[in-house]
């Protein structure tokens, strides 16, 4: 918790929290992502590696993933904490690059730890642009949102783009438990937009 505090004063833009996510939102995440259904799955902004661990636990074998963490510090954290997963120090921007390494044309399962209404409008833009080039059609972004913070103009502005990027938008129940509580968006990537 402490790397998390310290990051967040150094770094309030890039890091939007101040303590790990909670278990059961990692829970949450993952068993709405149905992970067992998906062939290639990309986590962006692993913070301590919470979500990873759990993502670990939920996939199948055969499936690929690798996490993208833009932050060094946490990068290191999360590849303590699940040292047989590649662990690539960047911006989510990038996400194609891996796939295209990899040798993929894209991925079916997105899930994000990223702080959107840190990001100014332009991030959020180019972020999301990334994701959704990156999704086979049919395929899922998930990124959790604190409640306060869908109030906030960027949260606002977030859903917006969310919807006018995934043209539809879906919201789980509330995690209490998780400081801050937090509930995840999901959106499924349509052929047709």
């Amino acid at each position: 918790m402490c790397l998390f505090i310290k990051e967040f004063i150094t770094n309030p833009f890039s890091t939007g929290a101040i303590a790990s996510s909670s278990p059961e939102l990692a829970e949450l995440i993952t068993s709405t992502a149905k992970l067992a259904n998906h062939k290639t799955i990309v986590e962006i902004g692993s913070g301590m590696g919470v979500f990873t661990k759990r993502i670990l636990e939920s996939k199948i074998n055969t499936s690929n993933f690798f996490v993208i963490e833009l932050n060094p510090k946490f990068a290191l954290e999360t590849k303590k904490r699940c040292p047989k997963i590649d662990v690539y120090t960047d911006s989510a921007s990038n996400i194609n690059k891996y796939l295209q390494n990899m040798e993929l044309e894209g991925c079916d399962c997105i899930i994000s730890s990223l702080p959107w209404t840190a990001f100014k409008n332009n991030i959020q833009e180019e972020l999301l642009d990334s994701i959704h080039n990156s999704l086979l059609p049919g395929g899922i972004f998930l990124t959790y949102v604190y409640i306060h913070s869908q109030f906030l103009p960027a949260g606002i502005r977030f859903r917006k783009k969310l919807i006018h990027k995934f043209g539809n938008i879906n919201k789980t129940h509330t995690v209490w438990k998780n400081i801050p509580p937090a509930f995840v968006y999901y959106s499924i990537k349509n052929e047709l937009i």
